[in-house]
């Protein structure tokens, strides 16, 4: 009887000890929603991105701001706080301050003081990474832009970075020693569908992926620019893509020639040949069908043929070419 109460005592104790557990995040001592999000925290010696789960903590009635912004709120505490029994790096450093947010049109702007300028380049890009990929988890958060010192970020051509999604971070960067960040040169359509308009992009991607590869991805994905619009279908699929003495062979599926983009029928040809010759060495691009160039691309356009970079269907051509003149007569 004594060895039963025994053990009922100890059931008990362990019980107790089970319920007081109950309603802490894994991160944090506050009751959870159930939400789990991936914190991307740099490891101990910051060469890459080490995600960490967090559960989010049920908002707490006498607050006054909407879940977005409680979540926001809460993702971007842990951003620059790492619990002491993990043994990571927090992705924003502690000299850099962060002074505000806000959120419009999906676009989550996030306001830092001027020493986040001060970071060197390999830091900057793992700490941007940490902040989209952590943010855009949040529902109604598609894109992330930063600010320092109540400017743009600018890149190294000292241009604007245009906002981020989740997918400018190709494969994730886990070891920044095989990720570099790339210029590209990108063309799509203008408003009217009738001319090509250029958009420079930085995008941090792997050093095994080709840059002709990364190009396409790109268009795919289409354009980042108010008033310009896409010239690939998002669905379509690259099936493969290789480089042979400066000619690029391109290989989609059907829904290449499903095109019903609202474009003039040479503006998705161009619009690859372009952006392919704006910034690598390639001079021709055969384009093929699953695996085959016998079709004719919207009832017009054969495939059997090879594409050269014309830039009469670019939209600035004609004001360089004014500009030009204009120089010239002046001199």
């Amino acid at each position: 009887m004594r060895k039963q109460r025994i053990i009922f005592l100890i059931l008990l104790v362990c019980l107790l000890s089970l319920t007081g557990c109950k309603g802490r995040s894994k991160l944090g001592g506050e009751t959870p929603t159930g939400n789990v999000y991936k914190i991307y925290y740099l490891n101990s010696a910051m060469t890459r991105l080490d995600p960490q789960d967090y559960t989010m903590p049920e908002k707490t009635s006498d607050r006054d701001e909407t879940q977005i912004d409680w979540e926001i709120i809460r993702l971007m505490d842990q951003l620059k706080t790492v619990p002491k029994d993990l043994d990571r790096q927090a992705a924003v450093p502690d000299k850099v301050g962060f002074e505000k947010y806000k959120l419009e049109d999906k676009v989550l702007y996030l306001y830092f003081d001027n020493n986040y300028s001060m970071m060197n380049s390999t830091r900057e890009i793992l700490c941007r990474a940490s902040l989209v990929r952590t943010l855009t988890q949040v529902k109604g958060v598609d894109y992330v832009a930063v600010y320092t010192a109540e400017q743009p970020l600018m890149d190294s051509a000292g241009s604007p970075v245009r906002p981020m999604a989740n997918s400018d971070f190709i494969d994730n960067i886990s070891n920044v020693n095989s990720y570099e960040k790339t210029e590209l040169v990108l063309y799509f359509s203008d408003g009217a569908g009738e001319k090509l308009v250029r958009e420079t992009r930085d995008v941090v991607h792997n050093v095994n992926t080709s840059l002709e590869k990364l190009i396409i991805e790109q268009l795919i994905a289409g354009p980042s620019r108010q008033g310009m619009n896409p010239t690939l279908p998002k669905e379509t699929k690259l099936l493969n893509v290789s480089v042979n003495e400066n000619v690029c062979y391109i290989n989609f599926d059907s829904t290449f020639l499903n095109n019903t983009l609202e474009v003039k029928e040479y503006i998705p040809i161009y619009s690859i040949v372009n952006s392919l010759a704006a910034v690598t060495s390639i001079n021709k691009v055969q384009i093929t069908v699953n695996g085959s160039q016998e079709f004719v691309f919207r009832d017009s356009i054969s495939l059997n043929q090879l594409f050269e970079r014309n830039l009469d269907y670019n939209a600035e051509n004609e004001v360089e070419e004014k500009e030009s003149e204009t120089g010239g007569n002046q001199q």
